[in-house]
């Protein structure tokens, strides 16, 4: 609980709450929702960028999600990836 003076805030649990709630329910998505979600979440700690930059971006994440739900490129898998850079 953080406290400040002699005053709880009590609204710190809810919030708390509230946040455990919103991390299930995106445990719950795929891994490419999850994804999403993330860029977005990492892009809103940024500086603003130019509009152009960011509608380029989130067409580009689009193009690349719909190439892989088509199984036109195909996922690889963290170790697959350090060990073809081990082999380099």
């Amino acid at each position: 609980m953080i406290r400040l003076g002699c005053f709880k805030l009590y609204w710190y649990e809810e919030m708390k709450t509230k946040i455990q709630q919103v991390i299930e329910e995106i445990k719950a998505l795929s891994a490419n929702e999850r994804a999403i979600i993330a860029q977005v979440l990492i892009n809103s700690l940024e500086e603003p960028q130019d509009e152009d930059v960011e509608q380029a971006w989130i067409l580009e994440t689009e193009r690349r999600l719909a190439q892989f739900e088509s199984g036109e490129i195909k996922a690889v898998s963290w170790e697959d990836i350090k060990q073809n850079l081990k082999k380099q």
